[in-house]
């Protein structure tokens, strides 16, 4: 068990100060391959709501396992070896840095008034079309995928790596590849990705209020709201995500901010609207995508010395 929260706590660190090295090879790239090659044998035809459960289960339990006899293995040699490699199989299943560079990438160019850069840069992060927003729009989304992949890239795995080690966190990874490239109401996967979108809402629960809370609690209050009006408006806001998972994110950010989130959006010129979040008292700027950084890394730690306190406690009365 001791072994164990250290292979965490290195890996956390590893990711928040190094991140994936360009060019290397990615797990989730294996998994996306996986997903595809068996979602185009098994999407088709009838009973897909099964077929899709089928394909659920069968890529958790590769990925468990192939990570599962890996870290074994590694433990087996001698426990340095698999502090090492489990340390070094959850800091590639963390997004801390990557999160960080995305949004920055994206803050650079629009804090320099370089909007054509920025439109750029923040589409390769979000689905919604760029091409004609303005500094508001570009901050929003940039501060939107931030607090959304807080818990996806970050507290969710984390959740999971400290009930199950690095298998625990990869079977995480792939369920949540799953609903990434499955989980769609459209005509093509509403049936098929069904139980992938549900697995990845299931997983993501408890791991997103608790990051959501963090956020509320543990980063400057920029808006100058009491923390009763942020808790009670966090509480109300988050419910009018479409998401039952990410608005409990966004709605921490926006509270903490002062500003709004959600609202219109484009998706290949097909206008989205959804609610908006947050007590509007300030405009979106550039400025508010270094703050949600902020937010993501400190909401980050705040989880995770709360995790190990938890594990600690249970481990001494266990």
């Amino acid at each position: 068990m001791q072994a164990h929260f250290v292979a965490i706590a290195i890996g956390f660190f590893l990711d928040r100060i190094i991140g994936d090295p360009p060019n290397w090879p990615h797990p989730v790239r294996w998994i996306g391959t996986l997903i595809s090659k068996l979602t185009a044998v098994l999407n088709k035809g009838r009973a897909r709501i099964l077929k899709g459960a089928g394909m659920l289960f069968i890529t958790m339990f590769l990925v468990t396992a192939i990570v599962l006899a890996i870290v074994w293995s590694a433990y087996q040699l001698h426990i340095v070896v698999g502090i090492i490699v489990e340390a070094v199989l959850i800091a590639v299943g963390l997004a801390q840095k990557s999160l960080k560079d995305a949004a920055i990438d994206v803050y650079d160019p629009l804090e320099t008034g370089n909007l054509e850069e920025a439109r750029t840069k923040l589409s390769w992060i979000v689905g919604r079309d760029t091409d004609k927003l303005q500094e508001s729009g570009i901050a929003r989304g940039a501060i939107e995928t931030v607090s959304e992949n807080a818990a996806d890239g970050v507290t969710s795995p984390l959740f999971w790596a400290f009930l199950f080690g690095a298998p625990g966190l990869w079977m995480y990874k792939a369920v949540n590849t799953l609903d990434s490239m499955i989980g769609y109401k459209d005509d093509r996967y509403r049936e098929f990705g069904k139980f992938s979108a549900r697995a990845d809402d299931v997983m993501n629960f408890i791991p997103a209020r608790i990051t959501g809370f963090l956020i509320l609690v543990f980063t400057p209050n920029e808006g100058g709201i009491p923390f009763r009006k942020r808790f009670i408006g966090w509480s109300k806001d988050a419910r009018n995500h479409p998401s039952p998972n990410s608005g409990f994110l966004e709605a921490a950010t926006a509270w903490q901010l002062g500003v709004k989130l959600g609202g219109k959006s484009t998706y290949r010129g097909i206008v989205s609207e959804r609610p908006e979040i947050g007590p509007g008292l300030k405009s979106l700027k550039a400025a508010h995508i270094k703050s949600a950084i902020a937010q993501m890394h400190a909401a980050s730690f705040a989880f995770w010395i709360l995790m190990t306190i938890i594990g600690v406690i249970f481990y001494a009365i266990a």
